[in-house]
């Protein structure tokens, strides 16, 4: 696939970005954000370390105050060179000095902070005893809908690859499928979605007959038969954004139940769609889809949530699940993406990322939702 690269985001994008996420710590009720290394410290400065090792890397975001990157000192030269880097102070530590006293004479010693999910064990417990009256929340628990709205920016990304998720699909289903291993289609996939621009494949399942009722079988050893239906679900990321599609085919002719099934699981994901307007709560399109599927019979085999938000990883809140009452709001994405799955038999999925509009949503995905016969 080709075309003029996106452009990149700028020192004003993190630094608005930054700002929002303080904003949003203190609406929380928090004293400030710990962000270490991974996909929050990325969509906050532009910051990818080459690798996460022991030395601590910290983003300390405090309401009112200017951003602090504590980060090892033979890191601070790479660390300069980031995007969002303008918009920072970076505080560096050698080694043989205390990093934990260094952050913690950023941090109210008796506040709660929201820190990101992946940061290490070690580090957190360090920070605890340095400020023993401090107190910590994931950030998916105290603030689930950092990265959920999208800008315009990063619309027009994610829609890039979802394009090139769909041009990967429609070269997919042009291979031989009968008498190959899964692995084999499964590695032509991860070529494809390189081809088209990805420089991470996350996923790539291919899910033949009794496998398919799997719905997390990714690819194994199995010869896929003539008469299998075959799930396909992949996705990974490209120029830095998330792609993740599912559509199912089958090798020669279905049967009658064959087909049934995956008009149904096409019905509850038409369904799914339609239910996507602000205001929504998320919930709403996990039962929408879900009542398709239960009034046909097939409510058992209906295994997982509808849906989950997408963005700089490939699975991030909001989720489309009962129980979650979180509004849409125009910039969410999310995949919505139902399925029936019959043991020992054969499964079906069909998946296309959504964004929510000023009115309704729209789909990122747009190769056809018939079941496509494959060889």
């Amino acid at each position: 696939m080709t075309g003029t690269a996106p452009a990149p985001f700028t020192a004003d994008d993190y630094r608005t970005r930054m700002e929002r996420a303080a904003r949003a710590a203190a609406d929380a009720g928090l004293a400030g954000l710990l962000v270490a290394p991974g996909p929050d410290l990325v969509w906050l400065t532009g910051y990818a370390p080459t690798a996460e090792t022991e030395r601590l890397t910290l983003l300390v975001l405090v309401p009112g105050r200017d951003p602090v990157l504590v980060v090892p000192a033979l890191e601070a030269p790479d660390a300069a060179k980031a995007s969002g880097a303008p918009g920072l102070t970076l505080r560096d530590w050698t080694d043989g000095k205390d990093p934990y006293a260094a952050t913690a004479a950023l941090l109210d010693a008796s506040g709660r902070f929201g820190i990101s999910d992946n940061a290490w064990a070690m580090h957190l417990l360090a920070l605890q005893r340095a400020l023993p009256g401090t107190s910590y929340a994931s950030l998916t628990d105290a603030l689930p809908m950092l990265r959920a709205v999208k800008d315009a920016a990063e619309l027009r990304l994610l829609a890039a690859a979802g394009a090139a998720a769909d041009a990967a699909f429609e070269e997919i289903r042009k291979v031989r499928f009968g008498g190959r291993r899964e692995s084999e289609v499964g590695a032509d996939l991860a070529g494809l979605l390189r081809r088209f621009g990805h420089s991470q494949v996350d996923f790539t399942i291919v899910a033949s007959g009794p496998n398919g009722a799997n719905p997390h079988h990714e690819v194994g050893d199995r010869l896929i038969e003539d008469g299998d239906m075959v799930v396909l679900d992949f996705g990974g990321l490209k120029d830095g954004y998330g792609s993740d599609t599912s559509r199912t085919v089958h090798v020669g002719e279905p049967t009658e139940e064959e087909r049934r099934v995956h008009d149904l699981v096409r019905e509850a994901q038409e369904a799914g769609f339609r239910a996507v307007r602000p205001g929504v709560a998320c919930q709403e399109v996990d039962r929408a889809a879900r009542a398709v599927i239960a009034d046909a019979g097939y409510g058992e085999y209906f295994i997982h949530r509808t849906g989950h938000g997408i963005g700089v990883t490939t699975h991030e809140p909001p989720y489309m699940i009962e129980g979650e009452e979180q509004p849409l709001v125009p910039g969410m994405c999310f995949s919505v993406e139902p399925g029936v799955y019959l043991p020992g038999r054969f499964g079906v999925r069909i998946e296309d990322i959504v964004t929510v509009t000023e009115d309704g949503g729209r789909r990122l995905n747009d190769t056809t939702r018939e079941l496509v016969m494959v060889d």
